[in-house]
């Protein structure tokens, strides 16, 4: 296959230190580097998510939070957890608010959600053996 993976997602942020504090204090994303415009201001921040992903944070975002869930476009972006009740407690411990509780979905996995500052929409979920996407797998190899 040609493609491998998504690299990265990238979000313009209304306040970039605020979204910065969120996504390294709240999820552990490390600040890799940053690429400022020709007058020094900060034009975009890289955060580590993993060797290959990445979250790209760009500063001087215009308008009102996002579009709702039903707006065509982006909806939300995942991150996966192999303890979704461990990071159900540290949001607590961290006062971040759930935006939905931790469920178990549709596709058999376990997920709760939260908003970042600007009102983007974040899955949190733990894969489960006996989920959807686990089986689809399992019948793909054995084409």
């Amino acid at each position: 296959m040609v493609f491998t993976g998504i690299a990265h997602v990238a979000i313009r942020c209304t306040d970039i230190e605020k979204s910065l504090e969120f996504y390294q204090t709240v999820f552990g994303f490390p600040e890799m580097f940053r690429l400022n415009q020709d007058d020094g201001r900060v034009w975009l921040v890289y955060l580590k998510v993993t060797d290959t992903v990445y979250l790209e944070l760009f500063p001087e975002g215009e308008g009102n939070p996002v579009p709702g869930p039903n707006a065509t476009g982006l909806n939300h972006f995942c991150v996966e957890t192999g303890d979704i009740d461990a990071a159900a407690k540290r949001f607590a411990e961290m006062n971040v608010p759930l935006a939905k509780p931790v469920v178990t979905g549709r596709d058999g996995n376990r997920q709760c959600w939260v908003d970042d500052p600007d009102g983007n929409r974040i899955e949190v979920m733990q894969m489960m053996p006996d989920s959807m996407q686990f089986a689809a797998i399992k019948a793909m190899a054995a084409k």
